[in-house]
């Protein structure tokens, strides 16, 4: 078997806080977006990855997903993220921190989903 990308899907209950998250905060591009359906969603795209983010309050009642987006530099997108988002900052990994695990890394939290940025 051979893959070539895993699209995941993300459920917000309102896709504005996805849009916030995504595309102002972290630079991804609505590749392909349906607003105006019954069932809002987009697709958004940086570099090569790609997500799918859906407005259902059902489904997000039911998942809030985290990620870990890895860059090979932690600081400029600390940088970027704390000048124009610091709201989206996660309380508990505001700024760039050493892990036991060897990984630098900070978070990122909306209503809806955590990301986790990380440089090892």
């Amino acid at each position: 078997m051979h893959f070539t990308k895993l699209v995941p899907n993300v459920f917000y209950t309102n896709i504005k806080d996805g849009l916030t998250m995504f595309v102002d905060c972290l630079e991804f591009t609505i590749a392909h977006e349906e607003f105006t359906s019954q069932s809002p969603f987009c697709v958004i795209d940086k570099n090569g990855l790609q997500m799918m983010l859906f407005e259902s309050k059902e489904y997000a009642a039911q998942h809030s997903p985290e990620f870990r987006l890895v860059t090979n530099n932690i600081e400029e997108v600390y940088a970027k993220v704390s000048a124009t988002h610091p709201q989206l900052l996660h309380p508990n990994l505001s700024q760039i921190t050493l892990r036991p695990w060897g990984a630098r890394e900070f978070a990122l939290m909306d209503h809806q989903v955590g990301v986790i940025i990380q440089q090892w």
